[in-house]
């Protein structure tokens, strides 16, 4: 197994992806409390250097780039565009923004879609690739509300998909569904004049638009004007000698399967699809099975469809999260549907409140609860959570994207169980990805799938299937490694005088909660998190502490953040009435070697010694 080195100052510029040099990377470098001050207060010397950032938040330089070509093709000066994968996706969009602005305003949104171009040469390599995506377009002054959405549901355009579409585009390849029926009549060209005499606006130019690193060995053949021959080898270039489309198809199925818990050895594509469909030693739900999952983009993506599924499935009702969630789940409830019950602390006095309102005939579409928590890793009641949802008809969705189904299995106690497969699943820090699964004995199981079979769109684009299947080969090593990992870091940082508090599974007043659920062979997760006695102690000890440092977790590498700025600086007052500190440090650990990561932890918190208390 890999082990993971000390990032080096350069590693660590500010604005620098995580890793260095990914194209696709999910993290970004702010290696300072200030920088990551700065990030939230919109300062250019952060911003400015910025060329990453986690996809949800932080809008590719690809995705950029191609939303003003296609606004530069089909709009105005002053418009913008939000890209999506499919025109379900678009339509939801659209649905939002007009709930949002004014009447004027709603006039001038509109969809774009775009096609593969109908005359162009129909190859097995080139029929496999969903070629299509859908443009949003909106006066400038609505991209905030624009990008609400884009954060929130978590189905925006994937990097990947950007640039290969974006090439497709400029080339003629990829057109205005609304032209399509003129391109097979001839009535429209793509092109005059020799190939090599023939110049495209700068504005649909991709390469103009990305900085060194997404042009040198992330980029296909330089072809900027391909006819259809032409781009059917393009195609067969990128997919044929780095990833092999045919096999994207399988390679899905190996997800699926490692997420089933049917395959946990570390295998090829080949040796996974000999793996026997049915529940792995993970899952323990009679009848489950690989069919039961469902992919999606991103983790944030598996939460919005489900919210969404069991709307359409159940009708219109409002949900309840519980506990201390990450911010866009409880606004994925308060802003779709009729609203959110929000119970903050998880904690026993809410649930008897809950089942107060219950048995008084207050009733719930569905509980969304996290299994630990995050950034606090409190463990819900979950056993008692099923029994009120049996009782009072409301479904019971978890999300184990932090324990993760190596270390406890939830799927028994739960309708839905969704995850981020960005996060350990994957570990690579290069690729988003989300997962719903749907237990076979649930009591909405027959309405679920009903209602899947005509909901459900896969929109996971190919090469991020492949990324992902790669990534998530050696999953169960990783995670047990993790484990062994954050134990280790838990008893340097809890044997110190500096540390306050350490938050994590095993050393919660919620362990009981926790153990329940837990795998024989399962910990307790990569992730904890700290505080301080002064906040000039948890600054100088993040400043000080020699690992990489951003968003996101759940990465190969130590990851550590300030948690509570990154994720609710314009609410910091709410979420210290909730038990969340300002200055709260969180950590996800990694695969390095344990006693050089300890030694990291120990230098920076022999820093904080002398540091004056305020």
């Amino acid at each position: 197994m890999t082990v993971f080195q000390l990032p080096t100052e350069m590693d660590n510029a500010v604005g620098q992806s995580i890793p260095p040099g990914t194209a696709h990377a999910v993290s970004v470098s702010l290696p300072t409390w200030e920088a990551s001050v700065g990030y939230e207060e919109g300062e250019e010397w952060v911003l400015g250097k910025m060329r990453h950032g986690y996809p949800r938040f932080f809008i590719h330089k690809s995705i950029e780039a191609f939303a003003a070509a296609i606004v530069h093709r089909y709009g105005k000066e002053e418009e913008q565009a939000y890209l999506f994968p499919s025109h379900a996706i678009a339509s939801r969009c659209l649905d939002f923004l007009r709930r949002h602005v004014c009447l004027a305003s709603s006039k001038l949104l509109r969809i774009v879609d775009l096609v593969m171009n109908p005359t162009m040469t129909n190859t097995g390599t080139v029929s496999q690739i969903p070629l299509k995506i859908s443009a949003v377009i909106f006066p400038g002054e609505l991209a905030a509300v624009a990008k609400t959405f884009w954060q929130h549901t978590g189905d925006g355009l994937s990097s990947r998909q950007a640039e290969f579409c974006h090439k497709a585009f400029t080339d003629g390849s990829l057109v205005d569904q609304s032209n399509a029926e003129s391109e097979v009549n001839g009535t429209l060209r793509l092109c005059k004049g020799p190939r090599r005499y023939q110049r495209v606006a700068a504005a649909e130019q991709t390469q103009a638009h990305l900085p060194a690193e997404h042009n040198e060995g992330n980029r296909p053949p330089d072809s900027h004007n391909l006819d259809g021959s032409d781009y059917t080898q393009f195609v067969e270039e990128r997919f044929g000698r780095n990833l092999d489309l045919s096999f994207v198809k399988n390679a899905k199925l190996a997800i699926r399967r490692r997420i089933a818990g049917s395959l946990t050895a570390k295998v090829d594509l080949k040796e996974a699809l000999e793996v026997t469909d049915g529940a792995g030693d993970y899952r323990k739900v009679k009848g489950f099975s690989e069919r039961d999952v469902y992919l999606y983009s991103s983790g944030m993506s598996s939460i919005f469809n489900t919210h969404r599924t069991l709307m359409v499935a159940r009708g219109l009702m409002k949900s309840i999260c519980f506990g201390f969630p990450y911010i866009d789940t409880l606004k994925i409830l308060e802003k779709w549907g009729p609203g959110c019950l929000f119970y903050g602390y998880g904690s026993s006095n809410e649930l008897d409140d809950l089942e107060r309102r219950l048995a008084q005939g207050e009733r719930y579409l569905a509980l969304f609860c996290e299994f630990p928590g995050n950034p606090l890793l409190r463990t819900p009641d979950l056993r008692r959570i099923r029994a009120l949802a049996t009782a009072y008809d409301f479904a019971v969705v978890v999300d184990e994207t932090i324990g993760n189904l190596i270390n406890v299995h939830v799927l028994t106690h739960a309708d839905v169980v969704v995850s981020s497969l960005t996060k350990i699943f994957s570990g690579d820090s290069n690729v988003m990805g989300g997962s719903c699964v749907i237990n076979p004995q649930g009591q909405y199981y027959a309405l679920l799938k009903t209602v899947f079979s005509t909901e459900y769109e896969d929109t996971y684009w190919a090469e991020d299937v492949m990324f992902m299947e790669r990534n998530s080969r050696d999953f169960v090593s990783r995670a047990e490694r993790i484990n062994v990992n954050a134990e280790a870091i838990c008893d340097v940082l809890r044997a110190s005088p500096q540390v306050k508090e350490v938050y994590y599974p095993k050393y919660s007043p919620t362990r009981h909660n926790y153990d329940q659920f837990r795998n024989p062979d399962g910990g307790y997760g990569g992730l904890l998190s700290m505080t301080f006695h002064s906040t000039a102690e948890a600054i100088t000890f993040f400043d000080v502490l020699e690992t990489a440092k951003g968003p996101s977790l759940g990465t190969n590498f130590t990851l550590s953040s300030p948690y509570t700025l990154l994720a609710h600086y314009e609410e910091l007052d709410w979420a210290a009435s909730l038990g969340v500190d300002a200055h709260l440090i969180r950590v996800s650990v990694g695969l390095e070697d344990a006693a050089d990561l300890s030694a990291r932890f120990e230098r920076a918190l022999l820093a904080t010694a002398n540091i004056v208390k305020l």
